[in-house]
């Protein structure tokens, strides 16, 4: 991440910290007999949702976990502030202790936590552990960012999103953990609303979808109960961002799916509460604590000047979808709102990084899902809001080596990106990785999924590499390139799997498009 933040922004930080209770001190651990002092005694197993880092700076990150004993009906927590001691040290036995504090676990908050450490040394390795009620948690492990005018460098990015807890386990990441990222960068759909099903690989808690906060904290810590997703939020860092799942499916602003089902007034009830636990479970800064129904997630990332992250809001502030092509064409329609996109453009065309990274939640490049003559789109993607796609990807001429990282489609689908799509002979402009899913969709039946979407490879020429299998991509940038691996497994439907690379792509520096190596 780039140096130091401005000092007013840094007063709003530290304000919403505090806030929190989760500003940093200088306290030692506390002896035994004081935190026992006066304290009916906390039930075990405060940690069971593990612990997490996330966005990283050169000299700081965001520490995070939340107590919940009984994690799937309400957490369990007795009804008042915990406090909670937290330690970042330079081993993992914690010999070479550099930071250490207390916290507040607040109820309002579900007792979560979020420690926003700073004074770390940048491009560095740090573990990372709390206590409270004399029980301390699993040990961390994160990294900053490198300093911010740093020039060459190597930065490893796995890009990962949509677990559907119901299609089938999270095996994806015990793969990640081994190939020892340096950050994660996670695009949307982290739970997923639906009901329990009595088919699903695993059954979602509760008796139906969450509306409210309680139903909410309950959904997010049952995925936070998978084992393989708990080691790697406690191996390395995550850069999160949502897409609609966590709310409601295919939502728009302050619009529902089903506005027949959901009044105005309960739907912004509903976001309210989605919102709350969202931030309550993610590694991220008190400038991301909810206000009612708004949150604010779309930021900026540094790692040196090699590459920049946008990480990008898709939902909260865009029209609500079109219905036909004619709306898709709409000038008037925007997927960002008019402040995120002069922020986004902004940050593209002053950007010093050498890569520009941009996350999305939905898909970029077009979609034609009409075989021959005519064009078909899913209008819930950035085909339904195309002249502010385009305009964006006029932009992209004039922004060094744009890359463009997805999720949503449940399929690996990896793009050139044309300036515009409508004439297949117009400038390439940059790449798209639209990762598969961690395991919605399940162990997909592939030969009908070839049926299913060959024939539209002609359509669609800007393709680059089509695929069904669970997994994520890995991407390791330097200064001449970007070699990306499709990192697949053969299951999701049981708690092992065997990982294989499917492919390998590269983007090369100043050549936009990808290539299959």
């Amino acid at each position: 991440m780039s140096g130091a933040l401005p000092s007013d922004r840094r007063r709003v930080l530290a304000a919403g910290a505090a806030a929190l209770g989760a500003a940093a001190s200088t306290q030692l651990w506390l002896p035994a007999t004081a935190r026992a002092a006066g304290r009916t005694p906390l039930p075990d197993g405060v940690f069971s949702l593990g612990v997490a880092s996330g966005d990283p700076l050169p000299d700081g990150i965001v520490l995070w976990t939340r107590l919940a004993p009984d994690p799937l009906n309400g957490g369990g927590m007795p009804k008042r502030t915990v406090p909670v001691e937290w330690q970042v040290a330079e081993d993992s036995r914690f010999r070479r202790i550099v930071r250490r504090g207390a916290a507040r676990a607040r109820p309002s908050f579900g007792h979560s936590v979020h420690v926003d450490v700073r004074g770390l040394r940048p491009d560095t390795r740090y573990w990372y552990r709390f206590r409270a009620g004399g029980q301390l948690s699993r040990t961390g492990r994160t990294r900053t960012a490198p300093p911010a005018h740093r020039t060459g460098g190597h930065l490893r990015v796995a890009l990962a999103s949509c677990q559907n807890w119901q299609h089938g386990y999270f095996t994806p990441y015990a793969d990640m953990l081994r190939q020892d990222p340096d950050v994660v960068v996670f695009v949307g759909d982290y739970i997923y609303e639906s009901g329990p099903s009595a088919t699903g690989v695993r059954r979602h808690e509760g008796a139906g979808e969450p509306y409210g906060l309680t139903q909410y904290r309950n959904r997010y810590a049952q995925y936070r109960s998978d084992p393989d997703l708990a080691a790697m939020h406690a191996g390395a860092p995550f850069v999160v961002t949502f897409d609609d799942h966590e709310i409601d499916n295919d939502f728009a602003g302050e619009i529902p799916q089903d506005p027949d089902k959901q009044s105005h007034d309960a739907f912004t009830a509903r976001l309210t509460a989605g919102y709350r636990a969202y931030y309550e479970h993610m590694p991220v800064r008190a400038s991301a604590l909810p206000d009612g129904p708004h949150i604010r997630m779309h930021r900026r990332l540094e790692f040196g000047r090699l590459a920049r992250l946008n990480v990008l809001d898709t939902r909260q502030y865009r029209s609500d979808q079109a219905t036909g092509q004619e709306g898709a064409r709409d000038p008037s329609r925007t997927m960002l709102g008019a402040a995120q996109k002069r922020w986004l453009v902004d940050g593209l065309r002053h950007s010093p990084a050498r890569w520009n990274l941009i996350a999305s939640q939905i898909m970029m490049a077009e979609t034609d899902l009409q075989v021959g003559e005519g064009k078909l789109w899913y209008y819930d993607a950035w085909d339904g809001y195309q002249a502010e796609r385009n305009a964006l990807l006029q932009e992209f001429r004039r922004v060094s080596n744009p890359v463009v990282l997805t999720g949503d489609r449940h399929l690996t689908m990896v793009s050139d990106l044309r300036e515009d799509f409508a004439d297949p002979s117009s400038a390439v402009v940059g790449a798209e990785f639209v990762g598969t899913s961690v395991s919605s969709n399940g162990d997909q039946d592939q030969a009908a999924f070839r049926a299913q979407w060959d024939p539209r490879r002609a359509d669609n020429p800007h393709w680059k590499l089509l695929d069904a299998h669970r997994g994520y991509h890995l991407f390791d940038i330097r200064p001449d390139g970007v070699d990306a691996r499709v990192r697949v497994v053969d299951t999701v439907v049981k708690p092992r799997a065997t990982p294989r690379t499917l492919a390998r792509l590269r983007v090369e520096a100043g050549r936009p498009g990808v290539h299959v190596v």
